[in-house]
């Protein structure tokens, strides 16, 4: 039989001309080529390009940008949070307290309540300072809490207490603690600072906070209005808990990315039900009460160690987001300091901020003591995006 079956002849060395074509004798190159057409023969050219070249290009898009396509994806597996019951929020300063109170179906007190104001400090030193001076003509007591561990478990240096004479304008009314990080290794950093947030309730007790006194829940960066403070001391009826609606920035105020920040709260306090969080806690919201200016520092060594510092150290996904020349770039840009895309519940809103936040060049409304220093705090002011490196 002198068919393909032949080819099995180990003098042919399995070749024969009718399956891979007619060879000179003793070319061991075209036999090595032979042996692979033989090989390759009934193998699908299209499959062997999706196997060796479109299959790996999609796992390193997935990679890459998996994180982007999941948060695109968004609207598909998470459904939006019930909506707020927003309060309208009236104020002029020519308008007295009693027609504000009564503007939002209060009615006025005979003498303010007590405020307390309590946060976690991490390494924010500008926005406490202007923080403070915002507050200051309403606070009764300022409660501040301090951990040499990040989040994350890095350790960190006591920046307040090592830079405390700069805050001695509230000395008198300042109940300073410290807590020790626990330093547990690859322990979620939400677990630390829940942790750090329990202590934090302690140090308030001890601050001497009573019935009826109202106590400020918000991150150093989430500042509410003074007004919006001096109206709910000064006004009866105000819900027992309602978190405050906030001007949402990024790096300045020079980038305004929405109205949407909610997490600062109000509560009247109450003994044995109050606790101190971060997240929602009551469906009232109080329209247009401050701002909240994320990752507004100075020196670009502050962005670097907040974004290994704190809870979402996740979002850290290649080494080069870290690089100092990039992240100047990403502010000057208004762009993500993570490439991420927006957080965000509906396709709509979701391509609708895709990109760059635009500058704003209004100076309107912003904390008093960030214009009265102007100089001093220029590089949060719009048309100021370069940063020192530290």
């Amino acid at each position: 039989m002198q068919d393909a079956a032949y080819c099995n002849s180990k003098k042919t060395d399995g070749l024969c001309e009718d399956m891979c074509g007619r060879l000179k004798k003793g070319s061991r190159a075209a036999i090595s080529i032979s042996r692979l057409r033989c090989a390759l023969r009934d193998f699908d050219m299209k499959a062997l390009l999706l196997l060796f070249i479109c299959i790996p290009t999609i796992v390193f898009v997935i990679y890459v940008h998996g994180q982007k396509i999941t948060y695109f994806m968004r609207p598909l597996w998470e459904s939006p949070p019930k909506p707020f019951n927003i309060i309208p929020h009236y104020y002029n300063p020519n308008v007295s307290m009693e027609t504000l109170c009564s503007l939002h179906g209060w009615t006025i007190r005979e003498s303010p309540r007590r405020v307390f104001d309590a946060v976690l400090f991490s390494n924010e030193l500008d926005m406490l300072e202007i923080r403070w001076r915002e507050l200051s003509p309403y606070v009764s007591e300022f409660v501040l809490l301090e951990s040499n561990s990040t989040f994350t478990g890095l350790v960190k240096p006591l920046y307040f207490a090592n830079d405390r004479a700069r805050f001695d304008f509230v000395e008198s009314r300042l109940t300073y603690g410290t807590v020790g990080g626990r330093f547990v290794k690859g322990e979620n950093p939400f677990v630390e600072e829940s942790y750090q947030r329990v202590a934090l309730d302690q140090l308030i007790k001890i601050a001497g906070i009573t019935e009826d006194d109202l106590l400020i829940m918000s991150d150093v960066d989430e500042i509410p209005s003074g007004h919006t403070i001096d109206l709910l001391r000064w006004c009866n009826g105000v819900p027992d808990r309602l978190h405050l609606q906030l001007k949402n920035y990024l790096y300045s105020f020079e980038f305004h990315l929405d109205d949407k920040s909610w997490r600062a709260s109000v509560h009247l306090y109450q003994s044995g039900k109050t606790r101190y969080a971060h997240y929602r806690q009551t469906d009232v919201l109080l329209a247009d009460s401050g701002w909240h200016c994320s990752f507004c520092f100075r020196y670009i060594s502050d962005f670097v160690f907040k974004m290994k510092a704190y809870s979402h150290v996740d979002r850290i996904r290649f080494a080069y987001y870290l690089n100092q020349h990039r992240i100047q770039e990403v502010i000057c840009k208004g762009a993500d300091l993570f490439d991420m895309l927006p957080e965000e519940y509906t396709f709509q809103e979701i391509i609708a901020k895709m990109g760059p936040i635009p500058s704003t060049f209004s100076a309107v409304h912003l904390p008093a003591f960030l214009l009265e220093n102007r100089e001093r705090y220029k590089y949060l002011l719009p048309g100021n995006c370069r940063r020192e490196s530290g």
